[in-house]
């Protein structure tokens, strides 16, 4: 049973950094894919980087490339996403999410496995 997990928001002012963390505590993860969305009221989930257990990525929105960056680590069920240069625009509550398979999807439907959110405020 895939059980996600993230942790990491919080407040930060502009320029800021964070970094969000999801762990998987059902299961070994080494044949998915992971991606985080986020969300704000009133709009959809947007999608903004994947990562499989390969090491391959995909980036959503061009409004983070550059800017977050996802990684894992296998050993510990674990993916990161790296926020530099944080705007308020990013305040967001963000989602990790999983699929049984390495292909990389934009797709939130593609995921049938969600955390809970974890928020993220930029605000000085």
């Amino acid at each position: 049973q895939v059980q996600l997990a993230e942790s990491g928001g919080g407040l930060v002012q502009p320029g800021g950094s964070l970094r969000l963390s999801c762990t998987d505590s059902g299961r070994t993860f080494s044949t998915y894919s992971m991606g985080w969305f986020r969300q704000t009221p009133g709009k959809e989930r947007e999608f903004l980087v994947a990562i499989n257990w390969s090491g391959s990525v995909l980036y959503g929105t061009d409004s983070v490339k550059g800017r977050f960056t996802i990684s894992n680590d296998n050993a510990e069920n674990t993916v990161y996403l790296q926020m530099n240069s944080l705007k308020p625009e990013d305040t967001a509550v963000y989602y990790c999410a999983a699929r049984i398979r390495p292909a990389l999807s934009g797709l939130w439907r593609d995921y049938p496995y969600w955390g809970q959110g974890t928020q993220v405020t930029v605000s000085s």
